[in-house]
């Protein structure tokens, strides 16, 4: 199977043209993936060469029906080749969540006929197309990779290139190699997102221990009354454990409430499409299950273990080791607040720097949209006029926009080469000035003129590829590229075309405009809209029947940190979380401390303690906590987000004032939070405190 993302195809029937997302398949396609045939033999539908199959949507858009449309022909053009295909099979569509999107299937004949026409190599160096087998059920993979490891080094001798079969369904979620070896994907954030959840509850479940426990005093009599007539440990365990578990039921409750109400907020910044269904119901009611007996567990042991007289009394025998488990428990909880607003910082600095650096090449007021039509037909005519239209600065085409990952080669050779070296190359198709376009500039030499006569047999190098190959004074020298000699005639510097979590990777670039894919224009700062609407005018009329439909360079540039834009989006918000709820914690702490101590503070405010004073000792306690959790969490939130950086190739220095503001931060929200409920202490009538109980 071809990628479908190469490549934007026009169909065609009478008058009516359609861009649409297709790719090329081998004959048994429709046996091996799971796509429902609605018209057609899944074993036939394939094996003609000038066969296609489409989705039940695009039929209804050629033909405003799916009724008698098998048979019927229809034109599809890519680039400048122009091909029928009859119309074999109607396929149900690819669900939203697919991570395959086409809306037609060519023949795998098809693509040979069309590499074969417009001078595409078909080899065993390709990386193209995808290959897809179906084995036997019981089949060990492991087995099955060692056969077929070495198998293309058995059709290129110095290939570096081993073979290996990963299941299908690992491939969105574990779509990171290094050499050969599984090294993440997609798996990571969501398990960082499922670490993130697991420590909210906790903090929600440190919480509603802490405050069962520091309220323990106002249920001793309660307990003891209990245990005098007759009730066990057991069953008082039961009843505390039953409340926790009921209160954490109410809030599920209200939780899916919530969700209902913020999913679609949620799909926004995910650019996902999920929802709620009953098949999810029972893991949340075990979540809830779980949390309700985890939060409960302790508040029932401790209020369960006292004697009777010293409940009946009112006063416990020792409260140490209760207050030891509360403070380590506040430690804990801000210790992950202050780790959630380092990671904040730190991965706002890191897309701010992303956004900001140098990347080499000019990627702001750059549009491109799809060749197709007339302008593939006569792209040098177009070109030569969209240089005309006001408010454009430069126009040229390419195989692709320079963003992301190209087609690559170790086809390179030159002279000094180690026989034993497999370079890959990245390569490029360009026209006449796309390197302008893109505003690359050239380090040294020059670049493809019409000035010079056909440069078709030359070739253009970055810094990197020039660096691996050890060539001094290259401008000049000969290369060999597929076994055809071509001179070096310019090296750029060298520019980011991947993410910034990638080097700079060998390139070059060779003349060869009818193998361009879009259209690249220039447009003057501050005239984008009024430009835009000329350059459309001007399409319109030169391309006939073919909508324009363009891009912005820049997007597509975010694009590549769209995971990483979502972490920073929904850290925000865990941040967020979670500092809530541990001040929400805090602050029912701080009111029952307050209120514990009322009779102390009447006390002292009559022995003469300011105000200050009074708040100073109510506030002491908790900053001590604030400042344990700084010395806990600054070492860990360092070590975890010096592991996010290391995977960009370029990244932030950690700087010391991430850390320190992540640690005034969360002093400046714990003294708020104590300080009302300090203040509000402080002020009170000593009087009235000493009339307490």
């Amino acid at each position: 199977v071809t990628p479908s993302s190469w490549f934007s195809y026009t169909l065609s029937i009478d008058e009516t043209n359609i861009k649409a997302v297709g790719q090329f398949a081998g004959k048994d396609f429709f046996n091996v993936f799971s796509c429902n045939l609605l018209q057609g033999n899944p074993n036939q539908v394939l094996t003609d060469g000038s066969s296609v199959v489409i989705s039940e949507e695009l039929a209804k858009k050629l033909f405003n029906t799916t009724q008698n449309v098998v048979g019927k022909t229809i034109n599809w053009q890519l680039l400048n080749y122009k091909e029928q295909a009859v119309i074999s099979g109607i396929y149900e569509g690819v669900p939203e969540n697919s991570t395959m999107k086409f809306q037609f299937v060519l023949t795998y004949q098809a693509w040979k006929d069309f590499s074969k026409t417009v001078g595409r190599n078909i080899n065993w160096d390709n990386h193209a197309p995808y290959t897809y087998v179906t084995l036997n059920e019981g089949t060990s993979i492991n087995s099955f990779n060692k056969k077929i490891a070495g198998y293309i080094k058995s059709k290129i001798k110095n290939s570096n290139v081993t073979l290996f079969a990963r299941h299908y369904s690992d491939a969105y979620l574990f779509g990171k190699y290094e050499n050969g070896v599984q090294a993440g994907g997609r798996i990571e954030y969501v398990k960082l997102f499922s670490v993130i959840a697991l420590f909210l509850i906790l903090i929600a479940c440190i919480n509603f221990m802490n405050l069962s426990t520091a309220k323990a005093s106002g249920r001793l009599k309660e307990v003891g009354i209990k245990k005098t007539i007759g009730a066990g440990r057991k069953s008082l365990i039961i009843q505390y454990m039953s409340e926790s578990v009921v209160t954490s039921l109410i809030s599920l409750v209200f939780a899916i409430v919530l969700v209902e109400g913020l999913l679609p907020q949620f799909n926004s910044i995910t650019d996902k499409h999920l929802s709620l269904n009953s098949n999810i119901i029972l893991p949340f009611i075990g979540i809830a299950l779980i949390t309700g007996l985890l939060s409960g567990s302790y508040p029932a042991l401790y209020l369960s273990s006292f004697s009777p007289v010293t409940m009946l009394k009112g006063k416990l025998n020792s409260l140490t080791g209760e207050l030891w488990i509360r403070k380590g428990l506040v430690i804990f909880q801000f210790s992950l607040s202050i780790l959630f607003i380092v990671a904040v910082l730190v991965v706002y600095k890191q897309i701010d720097f992303i956004q900001s650096k140098n990347l080499g090449f000019n990627k702001n007021n750059i549009i491109y949209f799809d060749k197709e039509g007339i302008v593939a037909e006569n792209q040098d005519t177009f070109l030569k006029e969209l240089k005309r239209v006001p408010g454009v600065v430069n126009a040229s085409s390419a195989s692709t926009n320079l963003i992301g990952s190209h087609g690559s080669t170790t086809g390179v050779d030159w002279e000094g080469k180690n026989p034993e070296e497999n370079i890959r190359f990245e390569n490029v198709n360009a026209n006449y000035d796309m390197i302008e376009t893109m505003g690359i500039k050239i380090k040294s030499g020059r670049n493809f003129s019409r000035e010079f006569g056909s440069d078709d047999k030359k070739v253009i190098f970055n810094k990197a590829a020039i660096n691996v190959m050890g060539l001094k004074n290259p401008v000049g020298k000969t290369i060999k590229l597929w076994g055809e000699e071509r001179d070096i005639i310019g090296v750029v510097n060298d520019f980011n075309f991947e993410s910034l979590h990638e080097n700079v990777k060998p390139l070059f670039f060779i003349l060869q405009p009818e193998r361009t894919l879009i259209i690249l224009v220039k447009i003057k700062s501050g005239q984008e809209k009024e430009t835009i609407n000329n350059i459309r005018n001007y399409y319109s009329e030169f391309n006939p029947g073919f909508v324009f439909d363009y891009k912005f360079l820049d997007k597509d540039y975010q694009a590549l940190y769209e995971s990483e834009n979502r972490v920073s989006t929904l850290a925000k918000y865990f941040a967020g979380l979670a500092i809530l709820i541990s001040c929400l914690g805090l602050l029912g702490l701080a009111t029952f401390t307050a209120q514990k101590r009322r009779k102390e503070i009447g006390i002292r405010k009559v022995l003469g303690s300011s105000e200050f004073g009074i708040i100073y000792l109510l506030s002491i306690d908790f900053t001590k906590l604030i400042f344990v959790s700084l010395v806990l969490a600054l070492p860990l939130s360092y070590y975890l987000t010096k592991n996010w950086l290391d995977s960009f190739a370029y990244r932030i220095d950690l700087s010391l004032w991430y850390f320190v503001i992540a640690g005034l931060i969360t002093l400046i929200i714990a003294w708020l939070t104590v300080g009302v409920q300090a203040i509000k202490a402080a002020t009170a009538d000593p009087v009235k405190s000493l009339r307490y109980e």
